[in-house]
């Protein structure tokens, strides 16, 4: 008996401890206001003339701002040089989504990742689900996900 009861009072405790930890991550992630968004690697899309998927992965240069990110309101501005775009924001368990539906169809998405964090800076990732079956030059014309790294501005 006195084994049982310890054994549900240690269970209880790693259970609460790993709450704690969930939650202090959560409240990490949860009180970014700024991310500047690096993304070192892309793999790209296509399907060959028989309809197979192919992909490639090659280096990148991309960069994305988030600013005045309100989760509690489900928006942030996508910031690009002067111009400001709004997206959607949400938060769930560890992981802020920024979504971007484009009225022509496209939709970007960038997930950022609480795991694996450190210091100020998060893992991440952004997709960009896009299909032109003419490709048009310096443009996404297929599928794309990005590979890298979030770092908080404030």
């Amino acid at each position: 008996m006195l084994v049982k009861s310890l054994a549900v009072v240690i269970t209880a405790a790693a259970v609460l401890a790993l709450t704690a930890v969930d939650a202090v991550a959560q409240a990490k992630i949860a009180g970014v206001k700024s991310l500047r968004c690096t993304f070192l690697r892309v793999s790209t899309g296509s399907w060959n003339k028989d309809g197979a998927p192919e992909a490639a992965i090659k280096p990148a240069s991309l960069v994305l701002r988030f600013e005045a990110i309100d989760t509690e309101a489900g928006l942030a501005q996508l910031r690009n040089g002067s111009v400001g775009t709004d997206v959607t924001v949400r938060l769930a368990e560890g992981y802020l989504h920024f979504m971007q539906a484009f009225r022509t169809g496209p939709l970007y998405t960038t997930t950022v990742f609480e795991a694996g964090a450190t210091g100020n800076k998060f893992k991440a990732v952004h997709s960009r689900h896009e299909f032109f079956s003419v490709p048009l030059p310096d443009a996404t014309s297929s599928p794309e996900q990005y590979y890298g790294e979030c770092e908080v501005l404030r």
